[in-house]
């Protein structure tokens, strides 16, 4: 197999690159088929760009048309790279399939933006399955079909269940937001930790965010930072500013926007039980469940199990974005959308840091625990989430930012505290004790356990030498973004 060197503009996608070669560069005799996945604007159409020009493929970008409107651009763009001057003239995508596998025998062949053929025209991965039949049009040729999607609602279906391509693709690939370590590089600031976190916790590891959406705007400094935040994101002018709102827009399964948004607005807001969503929104709990459904379907919220009570879950948003949109930008809307952004801001920088950085610096906790995990324990856990532990003598309950299941539900290797604006002392590490402690009467396995403190603003004299002693593990800014 010949390798297919990663063009020089593509940053990092290492991993996405070498999958997508193998696919496009392995000999084979007969037809393959891949699916491509991956929310809004994480670089799929840059990466299959790239390849189709690499190895000299065709690369079709569907629009939301009319099926006779899809038919005509397609022929257009297939005409086009056949060198037949004109267009190829289709009545079907029946036509239009057969035409493409005789045009395009042995390359590779990209059909992006799949969802708005299919929303067209639905019969189309029937039309594909019939194709890559053995006695299909793709049974004389070699080429390589990569279809490709950023409504995951439609993408997840495609291979799923008793869909008509199911067990048919030789690759399935998703293209996921950059870690938030390749993301302070991509933004320029891995050597300023602080400034890593603040920018995460409003763009996340988005590529397109970098430049299109900002006009290559990027905070110079950390003392930078708020004034970035005022004429970026918050300014009118520039497309970051309604970026939140198109992204659920575009899902095609999002019909009644405004309940969407609010339920949005309750998880950013800190409500993240579907109870406490409920609540918040006035409204019973059965009626909430489509949107929530909904949304985990598209990819934008996700719901994670509490890692000690199984009958418990909190929903998380993935994009940060939108938790930036409806944690700080809706409320402030009106002034925004005059040009008063430094007001809006001004108002605002507080509760950014404790609903939106505080909760995004916990998970970016999370992550390192997970990537770092054999280092820490060495071990590779079962469960890294946040959990809750019962507290019945004070009747409380004890919160765990970070809690490391073992490869036994009932083992647990790590409990962590997270804070962001704190300095951590030694009555953080006395609520790990005691969660450690009540976790060991409840019958789980406690005795390698190792207690962590996270901070962003550092640790007091008293913590520090606990953790010299070795009965708790410091982890701060500059370890979370240690290579």
């Amino acid at each position: 197999m010949t390798a297919i060197p990663k063009p020089a503009e593509i940053f990092d996608r290492t991993a996405e690159w070498a999958a997508l070669a193998r696919f496009a560069g392995a000999p084979t005799e007969q037809a393959r088929f891949g699916v491509v996945s991956g929310r809004r604007r994480q670089g799929k159409t840059f990466l299959l760009s790239g390849l189709a020009n690499a190895v000299g493929g065709f690369h079709f970008v569907a629009t939301d048309d009319t099926e006779v409107q899809g038919l005509r651009r397609f022929g257009e763009a297939l005409a086009t790279y056949a060198g037949a001057g004109g267009q190829f003239h289709f009545s079907t995508w029946d036509e239009a399939i057969d035409r493409l596998y005789a045009v395009v025998r042995d390359r590779l062949i990209v059909i992006d933006e799949f969802p708005y053929l299919m929303k067209a025209a639905p019969v189309l991965p029937s039309l594909l399955q019939k194709a890559l039949d053995p006695n299909g049009v793709a049974r004389s040729s070699q080429a390589k079909l990569l279809i490709c999607g950023s409504a995951m609602s439609v993408m997840g279906g495609i291979l799923s269940g008793s869909a008509p391509l199911r067990g048919r693709a030789s690759l399935e690939l998703m293209v996921r937001p950059m870690d938030y370590l390749t993301a302070a590089e991509f933004w320029g600031c891995a050597d300023d930790p602080e400034l890593a976190v603040l920018l995460h916790s409003i763009v996340g590891g988005t590529p397109a965010y970098r430049h299109e959406f900002v006009h290559s705007d990027a905070p110079s400094d950390r003392t930078d930072f708020h004034a970035w935040v005022a004429r970026t994101v918050l300014n009118p002018s520039v497309p970051l500013f309604r970026e939140a709102r198109y992204l659920l827009a575009e899902e095609t399964e999002v019909r009644d926007a405004a309940t969407y948004h609010a339920v949005l607005n309750a998880i950013a807001t800190g409500h993240t039980s579907r109870g406490g969503i409920a609540g918040y929104l006035e409204r019973p709990s059965t009626h909430i469940g489509h949107p929530l459904a909904v949304l985990e379907d598209t990819g934008l919220i996700s719901k994670e199990p509490d890692a000690f009570r199984t009958s418990r879950s909190a929903y998380r948003i993935n994009e940060p974005l939108i938790t930036f949109y409806e944690a700080i930008m809706r409320r402030t809307w009106s002034f925004l959308e005059r040009g008063m952004a430094d007001q809006a801001w001004a108002l605002a920088r507080e509760s950014f840091l404790s609903q939106v950085v505080g909760p995004h610096f916990e998970q970016i906790c999370r992550e390192y625990t997970l990537r770092s995990a054999v280092e820490l324990f060495n071990a590779i856990p079962g469960q890294v989430a946040a959990g809750t532990v019962g507290d019945p003598g004070n009747k409380t309950q004890i919160q765990v930012d970070v809690a490391v299941i073992g490869a036994h539900e009932r083992t647990v290797l790590g409990l962590g505290e997270v804070k962001w604006q704190r300095i951590m002392g030694l009555r953080h590490l006395g609520r790990l004790q005691r969660a450690r402690d009540l976790l060991s009467v409840a019958g789980y396995d406690v005795s390698a356990v190792k207690l962590m403190c996270f901070s962003g603003a550092g640790f007091d004299a008293e913590l520090t030498a606990a953790g010299a002693r070795g009965d708790a593990v410091l982890i701060g800014l500059s370890d979370l973004y240690r290579r």
